[in-house]
């Protein structure tokens, strides 16, 4: 029998639009989760540098606004490329915690903004990354769209890792995938902080016989720059984002949260047989697949807009 496995998901704010306090946040926050004595740690979607939770950037259905550009370049310059310092700073952060660390980043590669994933080991070294396929509604507007080539699940020392991002797991197909490719442990970086979100990730975890990890910030106006012009007011008692993070069994059950109340940190020991338990009556790409009648073909090529003679620009995380 395996032994348990300690996890940790964040529920706290960045500093938006700022990219060095939010890096040095992560750091902290990282530390503080890692004296619990977890072995992987869990961040929201776009902790780095922010979830622009109520901004419009100045669009309009056949307008933008100068002042919305500008927001875009604030945005777009606390976001964070890989190849950089401030990279290699979460990296750090996650050996000195000698844990595994999920982190949702706004990741910058050439003009675009993807809204990201990274997996970092407990020796600081970047595992994967997985890009958002669909980004929702008005995400669509400042994130670009992901391929196939970064539905990534990792075979760790603590489990068969993946990371599925907000409403992404509203794609049945694309959850199908993580399931087939043996996900044991799913993490759920969102913004979604409704009370319909819970239910949802228990589904996934029943679904998928699968431990489930969802972590969402806690957000308030006060934690956003002054000028941050957001729908819902400049009263900086407003929360724009109220967490709901859990953890949840293979069987559907609560392990820890949901949590509305503030910033935390949510921890449980995951025992890696209660998915073979689970796997007994329900396994939905194995005894309980139908593949005579269905099937699910995954494109996961690198899909890129220009090709040249040696192959395209490279990947390091393309199949």
């Amino acid at each position: 029998m395996a032994e348990a496995v300690r996890v940790a998901v964040v529920q706290d704010c960045p500093a938006p639009f700022d990219l060095a306090n939010t890096i040095t946040k992560v750091e902290r926050l990282t530390a503080e989760a890692a004296e619990t004595g977890a072995k992987l740690i869990v961040f929201p979607e776009a902790f780095v540098s922010g979830y622009p939770k109520g901004l419009d950037f100045g669009a309009r259905v056949g307008m933008r606004s100068g002042q919305g550009r500008e927001v875009f370049r604030r945005y777009y310059d606390s976001a964070l490329g890989l190849d950089t310092e401030e990279c290699r700073r979460l990296g750090a952060a996650a050996r000195k915690a000698a844990a595994h660390l999920v982190i949702g980043v706004m990741e910058k590669d050439g003009g675009t903004l993807y809204c990201t994933v990274l997996f970092f080991g407990p020796d600081g070294s970047l595992l994967g990354k997985h890009r958002k396929l669909m980004p929702t509604a008005m995400e669509r507007l400042i994130w670009g769209f992901g391929d196939g080539s970064t539905l990534t699940v990792l075979d760790t020392s603590i489990g068969r890792l993946g990371a599925v991002i907000c409403w992404e797991n509203y794609m049945p197909l694309l959850r199908t995938a993580m399931y087939a490719k043996g996900v044991e442990i799913y993490c759920a970086p969102t913004a979604d902080d409704r009370d319909t979100w819970v239910p949802t990730m228990q589904h996934v975890a029943l679904e998928g016989r699968c431990f489930v990890l969802s972590a969402c910030q806690y957000l308030t106006r006060g934690d956003c720059p002054y000028d941050y012009d957001a729908v819902q007011g400049n009263d900086p008692k407003i929360v724009l984002m109220r967490g709901g993070s859990c953890i949840v069994s293979p069987f559907g059950q609560l392990l820890a949260g949901p949590d509305f109340q503030g910033s935390t940190i949510l921890t449980a020991d995951l025992d890696r047989s209660e998915i073979v338990r689970g796997k007994f009556d329900l396994d939905v790409t194995g005894h309980y697949a139908r593949p005579d009648v269905f099937h699910l073909h995954v494109n996961e090529r690198a899909m890129t807009p220009v090709s040249n003679s040696i192959g395209g620009p490279a990947d390091p995380f393309a199949k």
